[in-house]
């Protein structure tokens, strides 16, 4: 009887235990998956010392002020499409009556494959309201479009080499179609300083002016520099030069200084730009 009654305790105190320990480590819920959007943003602001688009200057050698904005979506790991805007202050010519605003709009899809990305897109360059009346330097409205494929290369996790190639039917709406094709580098430095370069060439072709038609120059476009980023700010520091003579210059642009046939707009220039760039995630 005693040894039954002796089972039975130990038993009791076995099964007591157990229940115990079962309370004591008992398994947390699984945590819910994080949902990732697919959704994605940058908002951004600059001031540049000089707005310099494939070395000629956009705003007479004098600063300018800009805005962006661009919304992505990820289909998948390897492609992300997007749509974005973006808007400068600018002054073609000195001469002439000129727009005071660039807006441009692109849209187009990135892949990542490996090492290898690509960019697929178009891009319009709009003058919105403005008319050239009796001015001669621009043909009445110089919106325009390019289609372009943008090529990139991770060397390794600082060093990146990239291709380009642009083409538009109609440079600045003159009739001339346009190709340029240029290929950079950037190599990340420590304490989030960069340095990077660009070598190109813009091919022009016939353009159909009011007082006649014209061959515009083929030329050789370059820029090297560094930067350094801090949070959402970034300083570049930048050399932009190319191969174009005044004249040639003045062939393209259609802007002289003080009616001398040659223009300042295609001068070699040191850059300051400071911009401002805010993505999803900073406001998470």
């Amino acid at each position: 009887m005693r040894s039954h009654l002796l089972l039975s305790a130990v038993a009791a105190l076995a099964i007591t235990s157990a229940n115990a320990a079962d309370l004591a480590s008992g398994k947390k819920a699984p945590a819910a998956p994080v949902v990732v959007s697919p959704w994605d943003y940058t908002v951004g602001a600059g001031v540049t010392s000089n707005y310099i688009f494939r070395g000629i200057s956009q705003s007479d050698n004098k600063p300018s002020v800009n805005a962006n904005a661009e919304i992505r979506y990820t289909f998948s790991d390897m492609f992300t499409g997007y749509v974005g805007i973006a808007g400068s202050s600018i002054k073609l010519t000195n001469q002439y009556q000129s727009p005071g605003l660039e807006f441009d709009a692109m849209g187009g899809v990135r892949a990542t494959i490996g090492n290898f990305g690509i960019d697929v897109g178009v891009i319009g360059y709009l003058y919105p309201s403005f008319t050239t009346a009796g001015n001669n330097a621009l043909p009445t409205n110089p919106t325009y479009y390019e289609g372009y494929v943008k090529t990139s290369y991770a060397v390794n996790d600082n060093i990146s080499l990239g291709l380009n190639g642009f083409f538009s039917p109609s440079f600045l709406d003159t009739g001339a179609s346009g190709q340029y094709i240029s290929a950079t580098a950037a190599w990340k430095l420590p304490n989030d300083f960069a340095v990077s370069g660009e070598f190109g060439r813009q091919f022009l072709g016939k353009a159909d002016f009011t007082h006649g038609s014209a061959n515009l120059p083929d030329y050789n476009y370059w820029n090297v520099g560094a930067s350094y980023a801090y949070k959402i700010a970034t300083l570049d520091l930048r050399y932009h030069d190319t191969n174009l003579s005044k004249a040639k210059c003045a062939g393209i642009t259609g802007e002289t200084s003080s009616g001398s046939g040659a223009s300042k707009y295609c001068n070699a220039a040191f850059v300051a730009t400071l911009s401002f760039a805010l993505q999803a995630k900073d406001v998470k």
